[in-house]
């Protein structure tokens, strides 16, 4: 008789490829299947915060709830938003149930805070799911924070309840590669094995890009046939070229006379900042304007180089609003993306793909093994720099300034590669669709293996 285990990988590697090939040939699955779907998605940050992720969360549950997804989110109070620092306990929008924890997030721009606010979510996690299990039939838990997928873990083990991890970042690598923990420390034994377990009891498995499903497999590679890759996405209807004499938000900063270089996002350990701020010395006396909107833990630092040198082409904003991102994202000549060589693979930059839409030429400054490399030649769409190659980046910003028309030819073929390569919120949200049908397919067969064995 078949083991459950071997049961488990012919349902991954024969039935539900099989499953999935049949999905695809139509044109959406039917609405009795999607209306089956009551899914609870787990993520620390979401609207009014303004972090990427939760962004990114909002879209891709709205673009679920259309598909006839029933959604619930439970998330944590705002610790990043602009006007207010709570939101409600309960609510509802675009028939999205919003729960929120009643912790608030305290010294956000410390590790250590970060650390305390994570653990305190994920406690009221576990107690939201105590209360909440019936409602749903299936989990999403994102990485945020990092630790959260351990509550689909004791889910399944308490309520046998499925669960499908989405992977922005890798830890305890990414600690690791900041130096923040040595790989020998009895921390990351413990963390790599709570990560290989939960892995194991997943249904299905998120990442980001293929080099990350390469790191996953390097740590447990009898996940390989649950790994579904779903790169993140931008909307191009949301996100439309601007020209900068047309643009309300280039004309309040005096970028209008200006080439302009913007890096829009975190400023974090994982980004490499160094290299732009070489290419900004070099360029100190030309007409040419670097502008950082975000925040980070390297922001104060290149805040206090700036002044240190005493450059004057460098443009500090906070986090700008949801609604001025059009504006603000397209107020450029060029988008800047960077990604630091230690944590290469163990982190994807989500605003690589909103610079896409923004119909604006891309630099990217990253290592030369990144799968970024591969995007970029297949969109044509900018240049890519090795990090530290702050002479070559100067180089490549001469260019553009002399040349716009082969910036703006630039600029049309990535949002033209946005569309042709489907980064988009509703095709991206299919992709998830079928990753959440194919999990609880899995799992109701096993139920009933297990039935009958009894």
């Amino acid at each position: 008789m078949m083991r459950l285990n071997e049961l488990n990988q012919w349902i991954n590697q024969q039935l539900l490829p099989s499953i999935s090939t049949e999905l695809d040939a139509r044109n959406k699955p039917s609405v009795k299947t999607q209306k089956s779907i009551k899914l609870s998605v787990l993520t620390q940050f979401f609207p009014p915060d303004y972090a990427a992720t939760g962004q990114l969360i909002e879209e891709l549950v709205k673009q679920l709830g259309k598909q006839g997804v029933e959604v619930e989110v439970f998330t944590s109070q705002p610790g990043y938003a602009f006007s207010s620092d709570t939101a409600p306990a309960v609510e509802w929008a675009d028939q999205i149930r919003i729960q929120r924890s009643r912790t608030a997030q305290i010294w956000t721009g410390r590790i250590r805070g970060k650390a305390v606010n994570g653990i305190l979510y994920t406690l009221r996690a576990m107690l939201y799911l105590l209360r909440a299990w019936r409602r749903n039939n299936i989990l999403l838990i994102t990485t945020a924070p990092p630790f959260l997928p351990v509550i689909g873990y004791l889910a399944y083990l308490l309520f046998r309840l499925p669960y499908v991890c989405v992977l922005y970042d890798l830890y305890p690598d990414i600690a690791i590669a900041l130096g923040v923990i040595s790989k020998r420390h009895w921390l990351v034994r413990l963390w790599r094995g709570i990560n290989k377990q939960v892995w194991l009891k997943a249904k299905g498995i998120i990442v980001l890009s293929p080099v990350m499903k390469e790191q996953v497999l390097a740590h447990c590679p009898e996940v390989a046939d649950k790994i579904s890759i779903i790169h993140s996405w931008a909307n191009p209807e949301a996100i439309v070229p601007i020209a900068k004499r047309e643009n309300w938000f280039a004309w309040k900063y005096n970028l209008v006379n200006k080439f302009s270089v913007l890096y829009s996002g975190n400023m974090g350990r994982c980004h490499d900042i160094d290299t732009m701020l070489e290419a900004a010395k070099q360029l100190q006396d030309e007409p040419i304007q670097f502008v950082c909107i975000g925040g980070g833990a390297k922001r104060e630092d290149l805040i206090t180089e700036v002044n240190r040198l005493g450059l004057n082409n460098f443009t500090f904003l906070p986090y700008q609003d949801q609604q001025v991102l059009p504006y603000s994202l397209t107020a450029c000549d060029l988008s800047l993306v960077s990604v630091d060589a230690t944590t290469e693979g163990l982190v994807v930059p989500s605003k690589f793909y909103s610079a896409l839409a923004s119909g604006r030429p891309i630099a990217v400054i990253c290592s030369q093994t990144s799968y970024l490399r591969e995007l970029m030649a297949e969109a044509n769409c900018g240049g890519t720099f090795d990090n530290g190659d702050g002479q070559g980046l100067a180089q490549f910003i001469r260019f553009l300034n002399r040349d716009p028309q082969i910036g703006e030819l630039m600029g049309k073929a990535g949002r033209q590669y946005l569309r042709s390569s489907h980064f988009t919120p509703k095709v991206i949200s299919q992709q998830y669709l079928d990753v959440l049908q194919q999990a609880l397919l899995s799992d109701q067969i096993i139920a009933r293996y297990q039935s009958d064995l009894k």
